[in-house]
C-alpha cells in the first residue's frame, strides 16, 4: 500500500478540504464516513480558509507590484539627496560657500564625506536636513545651489516620504495576513489529518485497490515508494482468487 502525505501548499490544502466536503455531502445516509462534527468543522473552516488565502495572494501581488515602484522612488530620493550634498561640498571646496555654513545642513564643516544614506530612515533625516539647511542659507542671502535645485530635491523627497507611509502600512497589513494564514495552515493540517484518519478507518476492510480508490475520492493523496508495485483492479482480483482458493482448501480439509 502506498503511503499518504499531507498537502504542503495552500492550494493543495484547499483542494483536499473541498474534495472531502463535497464527497461527504454527496454520500448516502447509510455511508457516513465522516463524523457530523468533522463535516461541520471542515465546512466552516473551508470558507474561512478560502477567504484568507485569497486575501493573502491579493496582498502578496499588490505588495510585489508596489515594492517595485517604491524601490524606484527610494532610489530617486537617494540619488538627488546624495547629488545635492556632493554639489554643496564642491561649492565649499571652490570657496563659493563658507564651510561653516555646512552646519546649517547638520554636515561636518571639515569633512566632505557623504553621510550614510543606506537606510530609509537616513534618507528621511538627511533629506529634511538639506532642505531646511538650503532654505535657511538662501534666507540669509546666499545664492541657491542649482543642478540639482533644492526644489527638485524636495519634490523627490516628498514623493518618497509620502509613499514611505503607505509602504509601511502595506507592510504591516501583509505581515498580519501572513501571520493569520500561518495559523490557519496549522488548523487546516489538523482537520485534514482527522478527515484522512476517519476515511482510512472506514474503508480499512476493503481490498487494497478498492480501499485506495475509495480514500482518494475523499481527497487523500498517496505516493508510491521507489520500486513499489502499483495497485490495480487486477491486484484485488488476484487477492480474491487467492482467498477463495484458501477457503476451498479449508473446506476440503
Amino acid at each position: 500500500m502506498p503511503y499518504r502525505r499531507l498537502p504542503n501548499t495552500d492550494q493543495a490544502r484547499l483542494t483536499a478540504l473541498q474534495r472531502a466536503v463535497q464527497r461527504a455531502s454527496e454520500a448516502d445516509f447509510n455511508e457516513q464516513v465522516l463524523s457530523y462534527h468533522t463535516r461541520s468543522e471542515a465546512q466552516k473552516f473551508l470558507l474561512q480558509f478560502e477567504n484568507v488565502v485569497m486575501q493573502y495572494h491579493n496582498s502578496f501581488d499588490s505588495k510585489v507590484s508596489a515594492n517595485k515602484k517604491y524601490r524606484h522612488l527610494v532610489q530617486n530620493a537617494r540619488m538627488y539627496i546624495s547629488h545635492f550634498i556632493q554639489v554643496l561640498n564642491l561649492a565649499v571646496v571652490r570657496g563659493e560657500i563658507k564651510k561653516d555654513l555646512k552646519e546649517l545642513y547638520h554636515l561636518d564643516p571639515n569633512s566632505h564625506i557623504l553621510p550614510d544614506l543606506s537606510s530609509e530612515e537616513d534618507l528621511l533625516v538627511w533629506g529634511q536636513n538639506i532642505i531646511d539647511g538650503e532654505q535657511e542659507r538662501t534666507r540669509m542671502g546666499g545664492f541657491p545651489i542649482y543642478n540639482p535645485a533644492i526644489t527638485k530635491v524636495k519634490v523627490h523627497y516628498d514623493i518618497f516620504k509620502e509613499h514611505q507611509v503607505s509602504h509601511n502600512v502595506r507592510k504591516k497589513t501583509s505581515e498580519r495576513v501572513f501571520g493569520e494564514i500561518e495559523q490557519l495552515r496549522k488548523e487546516a493540517d489538523v482537520i485534514i489529518l482527522d478527515i484522512w484518519n476517519q476515511v482510512e478507518a472506514y474503508y480499512r476492510d476493503l481490498l487494497p485497490y478498492a480501499r485506495l480508490r475509495s480514500c482518494q475520492e475523499y481527497g487523500l493523496i498517496y505516493y508510491y515508494r521507489t520500486g513499489e508495485k502499483r495497485l490495480t483492479a487486477e491486484t484485488d482480483r488476484r487477492l480474491e482468487q487467492a482467498s477463495r482458493l484458501q477457503t476451498n482448501i479449508q473446506w476440503t480439509d
